[in-house]
């Protein structure tokens, strides 16, 4: 490696610092469960809203009937499969308020969720969303939150985040605040059975390295390591199953416990590198988002795996590296394991089998250093050089 992307390890964070862990007042887990949850937690409700994509409109028709054996009466939203925009969610919110929710049930994907998570925090209110950018700038939450994931990869059905792509920044943009955490979090993996198998080794990968970043970060908390090391577990462990089998219900519920316990870390803990560098892919080049992680995961592990080595080799060990090596032996092994993960899965490597050409390089760089946020709890400092170096052997 080259002396100017060299850097000795980083100190772990102080074991017991502060921290706030937000999580859903009530979780619903099980196979089959979606019209029994719902039931109880519409009671007494009058007008629902359900967010949803056309992917998953038989779900929603389902969550619809179950709305309305308990009084409420449901609109129901299609919106495009796409990631949310500012401006689409814009015109979500509008619609919205001539529904007036007293419930806004998201059902489908991380983009769904997070869409109907600012519907039900901002639809009582007159304002735009770009107010709110940041953290702890959102106002208390008066309409109940229900979020449905019909795909086990972000974990926004536990996170109080929401993220949006800026079309005028040409960026990813998060709103983050309390008020985006729901009343009730569903978790039936049935709903994640039709799930393609791309777009279940992606997403499951997403949710993998939620996990993975929170677990290797020098915002690190024990509260939440035992949320992360085990996600990374049970996602290491039962994810090329359920690619290979749609209908493995074992592994999907598995997949999909780990997916919710990846969204519990993103509050007090979030991600860093790998997200960070992936962003800009997302940005400019509107690449999927979990394929931008996919993309960029074994790459950014591979220039921090030698920082936080007792941490790196406890998570190389949950991806099945032998336990007899001491842990710098062992955090070098992490990579590889990644990759033969992702092999597993079947999802092809390298930017320039995705339309990036090598010219493009250096700009990405340059845009992924913007994302202070989360590079502040990267195990190594991200320099322009080291960068750009990490977009290289991802090529």
């Amino acid at each position: 490696m080259d002396d100017t992307l060299k850097s000795p390890a980083m100190k772990p964070p102080p074991t017991f610092s502060p921290v706030t862990l937000l999580t859903p007042p009530r979780v619903e887990f099980g196979a089959s469960c979606l019209e029994h949850a719902l039931t109880g937690i519409a009671a007494g409700k009058q007008q629902a809203l359900i967010v949803t994509t056309a992917a998953v409109h038989a779900h929603a028709e389902r969550a619809q009937v179950a709305l309305a054996a308990t009084g409420a009466k449901a609109a129901v939203f299609v919106e495009p499969p796409a990631e949310p925009t500012v401006s689409s969610c814009e015109e979500l919110l509008r619609r919205a308020r001539t529904v007036g929710p007293d419930l806004v049930v998201g059902l489908g994907g991380g983009s769904v969720l997070d869409a109907a998570k600012l519907v039900a925090a901002l639809a009582p209110t007159a304002d735009r969303i770009s107010p709110f950018f940041g953290s702890g700038r959102l106002p208390a939450r008066r309409v109940s939150l229900v979020c449905v994931p019909t795909t086990a990869g972000t974990g926004s059905e536990a996170s109080p985040n929401a993220l949006l792509f800026d079309e005028t920044s040409q960026t990813k943009k998060a709103v983050i605040g309390p008020s985006l955490v729901p009343d009730a979090a569903v978790l039936d993996p049935e709903l994640t059975v039709s799930l393609p198998a791309a777009l279940t080794g992606l997403t499951g990968i997403d949710a993998l390295s939620h996990c993975l970043e929170a677990y290797a970060s020098l915002a690190a908390h024990p509260l939440v390591d035992v949320y992360a090391l085990e996600g990374v577990r049970l996602i290491a462990r039962h994810l090329a199953a359920a690619v290979a089998d749609g209908g493995d219900l074992s592994a999907r519920s598995a997949v999909m416990l780990g997916s919710f316990y990846g969204g519990l870390c993103l509050g007090p803990v979030n991600t860093n590198g790998v997200h960070a560098l992936a962003y800009p892919l997302a940005g400019e080049h509107h690449l999927p988002h979990a394929l931008s992680i996919a993309l960029m995961l074994p790459h950014v592990v591979a220039f921090n795996c030698e920082a936080l080595p007792e941490r790196h080799a406890a998570l190389a060990r949950a991806l099945g590296a032998p336990g007899d090596n001491d842990d710098i032996t062992t955090a070098r092994q992490l990579p590889d394991r990644l990759r033969g993960l992702l092999r597993a899965c079947a999802i092809p490597q390298g930017l320039v089998a995705h339309g990036i050409a090598r010219d493009a390089l250096p700009r990405l760089a340059e845009a992924g250093l913007q994302v202070t946020r989360l590079l502040k709890a990267n195990p190594r400092p991200v320099t322009l050089a080291a960068a750009l170096h990490i977009y290289e052997a991802a090529f």
